[in-house]
């Protein structure tokens, strides 16, 4: 019997921490994905201004050229705009960050400055985009200090919740 309480203390406990350290997890990986977020954009403004490739074609490249962690969502909206041709840019924009937003671990603000740009891009010269894209990688910075401070605050408070969580829980249970 004893062999029984000493297996469940150590399973709830185990269990209660995972949760913590999971639940700790998402603020490292939003931090790392606008990381990763913003040196694709670096690299779709290369594609656009400076190879003066269109837009399907340079999200395709930015898809392949990136961290497959996030760029996937430029070849989603590559393929989301060549399979709907009555839909803009904006609108494939929209779809494809809200669909995979839990995927990249984006928060609401994250995402609105994604739709901001997408709504800007290729509506005007070079010279206009290369302001639009300045104004987005300056935004995503911003972005990243924001992820980082929470980060530091929550990340370290999640993992010891989750420890005393599976600490009381042992104490009330057994």
């Amino acid at each position: 019997m004893l062999l029984v309480k000493i297996i469940g203390c150590l399973l709830t406990l185990s269990s209660c921490s995972l949760l913590g350290f999971n639940y700790s997890k998402r603020y490292a990986n939003r931090l790392n994905n606008l990381v990763f977020i913003q040196n694709c954009i670096q690299l779709l403004e290369t594609e656009i201004i400076y190879s003066a490739n269109p837009i399907p074609e340079a999200l395709e490249n930015t898809y392949k050229k990136g961290n497959k962690k996030v760029s996937f969502i430029f070849k989603d909206i590559k393929d989301h705009l060549i399979s709907n041709k009555n839909i803009s840019l904006y609108e494939s924009f929209k779809y494809n960050f809200y669909l995979s937003k839990d995927k990249l671990y984006l928060e609401e603000e994250d995402i609105e400055m994604m739709l901001l740009f997408g709504r800007n891009l290729g509506l005007s010269d070079r010279m206009d985009q290369q302001k639009h894209f300045k104004s987005i990688l300056m935004n995503l910075k911003t972005q990243q200090d924001d992820a980082e401070d929470k980060k530091n605050r929550n990340a370290k408070m999640y993992k010891n919740l989750g420890v005393l969580l599976g600490l009381a829980l042992v104490l009330i249970l057994y």
